[in-house]
């Protein structure tokens, strides 16, 4: 039911688009363009803190404890159904909608993402790191320009590969597009944005296009076949381990990976942790895992070199740091990082300015309608806060909002009053409540390797300094490309 065309509808006098009021035709269209994250800003300061988006579609500016808290009782909504295979025995964690399953599937396996579980893959990560500081070290040489944004990707893929299979992909050595993965994953992830807005239509959409090379549901069938093969592989690998030895030590002796612990807790209790759960995710850390890290990266190292004063302000601090150290060949340890606070506020502020996410996180209000920003939502309507939308809150952060300011984060911090608090609560780089990003230390741990080891060692030059970058947003907001030249750090060799 469209309560938002009822004239006794509570919704009938929230503004937006006109043709908002009768179709989601309109969304669709904003979608397809992919520059909703700036337009959604845009229509919250024309029309207001709640935004029609379509029919029971609507955007709101605040992040109500009661949509996104951990005890929130809104679902997910149906746009969600767009990033799941239709089967529905096929299910994810990131677009599941069942609340229960879950918060249990989330307990069942939040211990493995854990910072000190993460911790404890820092070697993969210092590999990753050491191979594209080596490619970096040759493009210098050589006095080519390249585009960070896909070597980012390169690093942050070969890292979750590391970390999810003991095997990296190959993408830093080659430089390349190893199978069309990151192909596939671009395509899957137009297809699943898209589709989602009319959810309905996704299995028969689906039917028919994932017999089309190239289509984005040929590329989650890509993607699921390499994440199941990679998976046999290993099981594979495991039949023909003596039963007497460790499997996982005889197969390794770095720390386990994510597909082994999986399948030592399958083999320990099948039912707990089942075959699908394996799949699920194995599946769930390629899509959800490269993106996000190499966007961030991203964004840490575009503002950073916009920004001279700040980046030197923040090498000072990383030679400082680097001179206590015993070995400085290493990249410096998670730990070492946590104790560079210029560093922490960097990193916050550039997932502020530009958060890797770019759409609504839409919920259902639940039985009995909810009261949000003081406009009550009947059941059924669905809601959605963006995370560019809080990010960028005058009220929250400043009329300096659109300014890379890494000094926000500390001077907030040593007033320890609402204002910190109303910052924290704004700020949702990885999303909120129980619904917030599993992998989000992953990520958080592949930035504070890289990044202070690449303003240690290089300099780079953005090729048009004086342009802002070209971004597409199909739910993650990617730079197009942000290319550079790369040069030694004067005084480093």
């Amino acid at each position: 039911m469209y309560y938002g065309m009822h004239f006794n509808s509570p919704l009938r006098w929230v503004l937006g688009p006109s043709l908002a009021c009768f179709t989601r035709l309109w969304y669709l269209n904003r979608v397809r363009l992919g520059h909703f994250h700036e337009e959604n800003i845009a229509l919250h300061q024309k029309y207001g803190p709640i935004v029609r988006l379509g029919p029971d579609l609507y955007s709101i500016s605040t992040p109500d404890k009661a949509v996104y808290g951990f005890a929130s009782r809104f679902p997910k909504g149906s746009w969600y159904d767009g990033w799941k295979h239709p089967s529905p025995d096929r299910w994810t964690l990131f677009p599941d909608r069942n609340i229960q399953r879950h918060a249990e599937t989330r307990k069942r396996f939040q211990t493995m993402y854990s910072l000190s579980s993460i911790i404890g893959y820092e070697t993969y990560v210092d590999d990753c790191v050491r191979i594209l500081s080596k490619k970096l070290r040759n493009f210098a040489l050589s006095g080519e320009n390249i585009d960070i944004v896909h070597w980012f990707q390169c690093y942050a893929f070969d890292v979750i590969g590391h970390i999810t299979y003991s095997q990296r992909f190959g993408f830093l050595d080659r430089g390349e597009d190893i199978s069309g993965l990151m192909k596939a994953l671009e395509r899957s992830m137009v297809y699943s944005t898209l589709v989602g807005i009319y959810a309905w239509l996704h299995p028969y959409i689906f039917a028919i296009m994932e017999k089309m090379p190239g289509s984005g549901a040929s590329g989650r069938a890509f993607i699921m076949k390499f994440v199941q093969d990679r998976i046999d592989v290993r099981n594979e690998q495991r039949k023909k381990i003596p039963s007497e030895i460790s499997k996982s030590q005889h197969l390794q002796d770095k720390p386990q990976d994510f597909l082994d612990r999986l399948t030592d807790a399958h083999e320990e209790d099948p039912s707990r942790v089942t075959a699908y759960h394996i799949f699920m995710m194995g599946l769930s850390n390629i899509i959800a895992g490269s993106d996000t890290t190499a966007i961030s990266l991203s964004s840490v190292l575009y503002h950073l070199f916009r920004n001279p004063r700040t980046l030197e302000k923040l090498r000072q601090e990383i030679d400082e740091i680097d001179q206590r150290r015993e070995c400085k060949e290493n990249a410096f340890s998670f730990k070492e990082t946590q104790n560079m606070p210029y560093f922490q506020a960097v990193i916050k502020e550039a997932l502020r300015l530009h958060p890797a996410t770019g759409l609504p996180l839409w919920r259902v209000v639940p039985d009995g309608g909810a009261t949000i920003a003081g406009q009550y939502f009947p059941a059924g309507v669905v809601v959605g806060l963006n995370s560019w939308v809080a990010h960028y809150s005058e009220e929250t952060f400043g009329e300096d909002v659109k300014e890379f300011k890494p000094e926000r984060w500390i001077e907030a911090a040593r007033s320890e009053g609402e204002k910190q608090k109303r910052m924290e609560a704004f700020y949702m780089p990885f999303g909120l409540g129980s619904r917030t990003c599993l992998g989000r230390h992953i990520s958080i741990l592949e930035i504070s390797k890289l990044i202070p080891w690449l303003v240690k060692h290089f300099d780079f030059e953005l090729e048009e300094p004086d342009k802002a970058w070209e971004t597409s947003n199909y739910w993650f907001v990617k730079p197009v490309r942000l290319c550079v030249g790369v040069k030694f750090r004067k005084g480093i060799l």
